[in-house]
């Protein structure tokens, strides 16, 4: 139980530290293009579209090459 804290720890360390490099660079997450914000006179909705996509490739490029490296 130790190791998985140990491991969620390091990943959430690297995507906080991945979402500030990107913020630097120009592309802070949740404003990329294809997010949609809907505003109305008294509520707001927000679909993070593009950022969904971008961690899905992400994300799944990562396990991809944690399982082939296993092998």
């Amino acid at each position: 139980m130790a190791r998985l804290f140990i491991v969620a720890g390091v990943v959430l360390i690297a995507a906080g530290l991945l979402m500030l490099a990107l913020g630097r660079i120009g592309l802070p997450p949740g404003r990329l293009p294809g997010d949609l914000a809907f505003r109305g006179k008294h509520f707001t909705v927000f679909a993070p579209l593009g950022t969904c996509i971008l961690l899905s490739v992400l994300l799944s490029l990562i396990l991809f090459l944690i399982a082939r490296f296993r092998r």
